[in-house]
This record gives C-alpha cells, sequence and structure tokens, in this order.
C-alpha cells in the first residue's frame, strides 16, 4: 500500500538525484563563467561571445565526461521507481 511516507520518500530520492545530476552540469560552468567574468572585468574586454562560449563548452564537456554516469543514475532511479511501484499497487 501507498503510504504518505512511501511517496514522500520516492519524490525525495527523485529530487535528490535530480540536484545532483544539475549540479554536475551546472556548477562547472557557473566556476567557468565566474573566471571568464573576472578577466572580463580585469582586461575591460565586453564581447558577448567571451562570456558564452566558455560555458557552452564547459558544459558540453561535462556532458561528455559525465553522460554516461547520468544515464545509468537515471536508469537506475527509473528501474527502482517501477519495482517499488509494482510492489505498492498490487
Amino acid at each position: 500500500m501507498l503510504t504518505p511516507e512511501t511517496a514522500i520518500a520516492i519524490v525525495s530520492n527523485a529530487v535528490h538525484i535530480t540536484a545532483l545530476i544539475v549540479c554536475v552540469l551546472i556548477v562547472p560552468s557557473l566556476i567557468g563563467g565566474l573566471l571568464v567574468s573576472i578577466f572580463q572585468a580585469a582586461t575591460q574586454i565586453n564581447e558577448q561571445m567571451l562570456s558564452f562560449l566558455p560555458r557552452l563548452l564547459i558544459t558540453l564537456g561535462m556532458l561528455i565526461f559525465a553522460g554516461n554516469w547520468i544515464l545509468r543514475t537515471l536508469g537506475d532511479l527509473f528501474i527502482e521507481t517501477f519495482k517499488q511501484a509494482g510492489r505498492l499497487v498490487g
């Protein structure tokens, strides 16, 4: 039977894994953007591509680097969620 505690545990696990995956992709891009902004402020270069392109490349690099882990983690989450759903419904 699906109790409120079980539902909260399932949703909490999903939110935790989602936040972890987002952090893996976004935090390196945030750090790269901060470094580029410091460089732009120090040199007074205000080129828009200079602020956008490094963040894009860092995000793509992290997708390539961590993509396998992301897919495995999401796959494990879906498998575990569907296993729990089968036990809880019947």
